[in-house]
């Protein structure tokens, strides 16, 4: 029993094996994470796009200021869907969400709020 116990072949590839498991669990957070932040880039830049359209449409009273801000966050790429569009004065203030896919923990949303109106 105890020369079983004094033999260490084999020790190397025992710890070789957990290290590249555990350098290719981070290398995967940290792909998942930037999935994340590249989606909230992308939504805040769809909401800032929307916003801009929205008040455009509502300064110039060329229609529904929130339908254009829906056209125009749909036509972003990969489609922004349009969670909240009001008007608060002159100002209109949107919100915009971004599906993304986190491997285990599912499709979440990036969201992003933006405001616009004349100076």
């Amino acid at each position: 029993m105890n020369r079983i116990l004094a033999d260490d072949r084999g020790n190397a590839t025992i710890l070789a094996a957990f290290a590249i498991a555990a350098l290719t669990s981070i290398i995967v957070i940290v792909l998942y994470l930037g999935a994340a932040v590249v989606a909230r880039h992308r939504a805040q830049s769809a909401a800032d796009l929307a916003a801009l359209a929205a008040a455009i449409a509502h300064a110039g009273a060329d229609g529904e200021p929130c339908a254009a801000a829906r056209d125009l966050a749909s036509a972003q790429h990969p489609p922004a869907v349009l969670a909240e569009c009001r008007l608060d004065g002159d100002d209109v203030v949107v919100r915009a969400r971004i599906p993304v896919e986190l491997g285990g923990l599912g499709i979440r949303d990036a969201t992003a709020q933006a405001r616009a109106g004349p100076v």
